[in-house]
């Protein structure tokens, strides 16, 4: 991981400088734990990435716990909107989104993130990372789920899009940007450190007159 990711693919997909720094120093006790969980839930190809493997994602999470991929996002959309419609008897469409990138080449949309929605291919590796970085193409946040109405691709990646820039990154970006932030070890922070940070895991999207509002 230091090395490949550290020396090679970094550079070659033109990751920030900062973030480059961190994969050389790449931890290996903790690297090691974090890299078993990954095979195990999302396969090797997927725990060849340098983080977030097949939606799995240890920001915004204490000590050295992790999220793990949903195993059927279509389903748990479906259960929100219909848990809104019956508390609140209101009509919304429900659509769940990952920060792991959907890169797009003219009409073709891509990415490295298993199930995706219909209309984004998935390669399921990390080899989509690489290609979409190395040639700079256009990335964007993946929808993984969308009910209660029907989108066109492209449509569904910017509202994915603008509601993750809104949503904001909470504690951090990433881990090392959450450790950093609140001065401790790579598994030092706690749940009482995180319910001071400002995140918005739930963002509002309304459309009006063509433009997202």
């Amino acid at each position: 991981m230091p090395i490949v990711w550290g020396y090679i693919l970094g550079p070659l997909c033109g990751m920030q400088r900062i973030l480059i720094q961190r994969l050389r120093r790449y931890p290996r006790e903790e690297g090691s734990r974090h890299k078993q969980v990954a095979i195990q839930y999302a396969g090797l190809m997927q725990a060849l990435m340098f983080g977030s493997e097949g939606g799995i994602d240890g920001s915004n999470l204490p000590y050295s716990y992790v999220s793990l991929p949903l195993q059927n996002a279509d389903a748990i959309a479906e259960r929100i909107r219909m848990e809104i419609k019956r508390i609140l008897g209101k009509n919304v469409a429900v659509m769940i989104v990952d920060t792991d990138s959907t890169f797009s080449f003219r009409g073709f949309h891509f990415t490295y993130r298993p199930n995706p929605i219909k209309g984004i291919y998935s390669s399921k590796t990390f080899l989509a990372y690489v290609l979409g970085r190395m040639f700079k193409m256009k990335r964007r946040a993946t929808p993984i789920a969308l009910k209660g109405c029907r989108l066109q691709v492209e449509e569904a990646l910017r509202i994915a899009e603008f509601a993750n820039k809104v949503r904001g990154s909470g504690a951090g970006k990433t881990v090392w940007d959450m450790v950093e932030s609140y001065n401790v070890g790579l598994t030092d922070v706690t749940w009482e450190m995180l319910e001071k940070s400002r995140h918005k895991p739930i963002v509002i999207v309304r459309k009006k007159r063509s433009n997202i509002a």
